[in-house]
C-alpha cells in the first residue's frame, strides 16, 4: 500500500493547505512547521538553536562517510545569486545551478515529492527572511554521490489536505520527511522499499546519541500507543510515561502542524508495513 500512496504524492489554520496558491504564509508554516527546516540550517549554542541567526548553516552531522554541513540560505548566502527556479529545483532534486549535486542528510528522496505550490511557496518564504553573514564552511563526503536522485521533476500535485493515509503518506514523506530519519540507511540511502519506518539510524550531537524509533504497528514501534500518545511524542517530545525524548527529532517545529496534518500522519503511520526492530 505504501508504494501506491508514495506514487501518488510523487503556525496555525490559517497557515493554508497544500491545495492553496503558492504565498509567504504557506512557505512559513511549512519551513518553520512539518518540514523543519531550522533544524538542520539554523546554528545551535548552548541553549539551542540561536534566533538571530534562523537558517544561517551549521554542521548537521559528522562520521565515516560524511561531514554534511548545512549552507546558509538566507538571502546573505549563496542562495541570493540563484534564480527562484535554481533553488526550487536545489530543494527538489538536489542540484545546484552550476550541477554539483548536494548529498545527504538532505532528503531528496523525499524531496522530489514535494507539490509545485509548496515549493514555491517555500522560496517565496525564503526570500523574505533577514540576511545573516554566516560561512558555515563545506560539506565532506567520503562516499560516492550520484548524479542525480532520479530523472527530472516536471510536476507534482499533491493529494487533497485531509485526514486521510495518502494525505497522511505526503505529510510524513515529502514535507516532514519523517520516514528518511526513521528508516535505516543502506548504500543508496534510506532503504524506503524494503524498511520503511523500521528505525535504528543512529544521530549525534550535543545530546549525545539518538536513535531513530520504529514508527510502524508493529509491538516493538507504535502499535501499543494511542493516538493521542503518539500526538504528544511528534510535538511535544514527551512519552506516555513523561519521560523526554531526544534531540533531532524537531518537536518545535511539529508542534506548529495543523490538526489535519498531524491526524493524517497518525492515519498514515497507523497503515504501514509492521516490522520488527531486528531485520530478519
Amino acid at each position: 500500500m505504501h508504494s501506491r500512496i508514495l506514487a501518488a504524492v510523487c503556525l496555525a489554520a490559517t497557515a493554508g493547505t497544500a491545495n492553496a496558491e503558492p504565498s509567504v504564509e504557506r512557505g512559513e508554516y511549512l519551513v518553520r512547521g512539518p518540514m523543519g527546516c531550522g533544524n538542520c540550517h539554523t546554528p545551535m549554542g548552548p541553549e539551542g538553536f540561536i534566533a538571530d541567526m534562523e537558517l544561517a548553516g551549521r554542521l548537521v552531522e559528522q562520521n565515516e562517510m560524511f561531514t554534511a554541513i548545512a549552507p546558509n540560505i538566507t538571502p546573505a548566502g549563496a542562495v541570493q545569486d540563484w534564480s527562484d527556479a535554481e533553488l526550487a529545483r536545489a530543494i527538489r532534486e538536489g542540484i545546484r545551478p552550476d550541477g554539483s549535486v548536494i548529498g545527504p542528510p538532505m532528503p531528496f528522496a523525499f524531496y522530489k515529492g514535494i507539490g509545485d505550490d509548496d515549493l514555491m511557496s517555500v522560496v517565496m518564504f525564503l526570500r523574505t527572511l533577514p540576511g545573516v553573514e554566516n560561512d558555515a564552511g563545506k560539506s565532506a563526503y567520503n562516499i560516492p554521490l550520484a548524479p542525480a536522485y532520479g530523472p527530472p521533476v516536471e510536476s507534482v500535485t499533491p493529494p487533497e489536505a485531509a485526514v486521510t493515509a495518502e494525505y497522511g503518506a505526503y505529510v510524513a514523506g515529502p514535507m516532514a520527511h519523517c520516514m528518511e530519519c526513521h528508516t535505516p540507511m543502506g548504500p543508496q540511502g534510506p532503504m524506503i522499499d524494503t524498511d520503511l519506518g523500521r528505525g535504528g539510524f543512529e544521530f549525534h550531537g550535543p545530546w549525545g546519541t539518538s536513535v531513530a524509533s520504529n514508527l510502524t504497528p508493529h509491538e516493538d514501534g507504535i502499535a501499543g500507543y494511542s493516538d493521542d500518545e503518539l500526538k504528544a511524542m511528534i510535538t511535544e517530545g514527551v512519552r506516555p510515561d513523561g519521560s523526554a525524548m531526544r534531540p533531532p527529532m524537531p518537536y518545535g517545529h511539529f508542534a506548529m502542524m495543523t490538526d489535519t496534518d498531524l491526524d493524517a500522519v497518525v492515519v498514515y503511520l497507523r497503515q504501514l508495513r509492521p516490522l520488527s526492530d531486528t531485520v530478519e
